[in-house]
């Protein structure tokens, strides 16, 4: 019974911060959002499992994870260089149907990145169809294609 009182409550805390932390949609998440997330499912367990792990311990952990996330997204809404230093910038990849072979190599994309995407989102069968491919900070790659003449 003890394991189904401490579901039970640390549903409902769970329920109660990510109600006041806001909400994001998972379109959007971000990889440390996703690694936010993990952290917050061990805590979690901890509570739920753990042999010396109190549920007050764990709401404790989640809620201070989840007060900084909110401190962190309030910064970054105020402040675009602690933004670009946190999510990073989007990158031009492909220019005028020129592949930008170093920005690819350091981001990791190749050019068949590009080509899938581009024939995904626009129906461009080659890359000088291309006006612009950038590499978004949420890991997608954006297609502009050129303006047939």
């Amino acid at each position: 019974m003890d394991a189904v009182l401490r579901a039970a409550v640390v549903y409902f805390v769970l329920l109660i911060l990510f109600r006041i932390a806001g909400r994001r949609t998972l379109s959007e998440m971000t990889a440390f959002d996703f690694v936010l997330l993990l952290m917050i499912g061990e805590a979690t367990q901890q509570a739920l499992l753990g042999e010396d792990f109190s549920v007050t311990n764990a709401a404790l952990i989640i809620a201070t994870l989840l007060f900084i996330d909110v401190m962190v997204s309030l910064i970054k809404a105020r402040s675009k260089l602690f933004e670009k230093i946190v999510d990073g910038a989007p990158t031009i990849i492909v220019e005028n149907g020129r592949p930008l072979h170093d920005r690819m190599r350091k981001a990791r994309v190749d050019e068949e990145d590009v080509m899938e995407a581009a024939r995904r989102l626009q129906g461009i069968e080659r890359m000088d169809q291309i006006k612009y491919a950038v590499l978004e900070v949420s890991g997608g790659i954006t297609v502009i294609p050129r303006k047939e003449p």
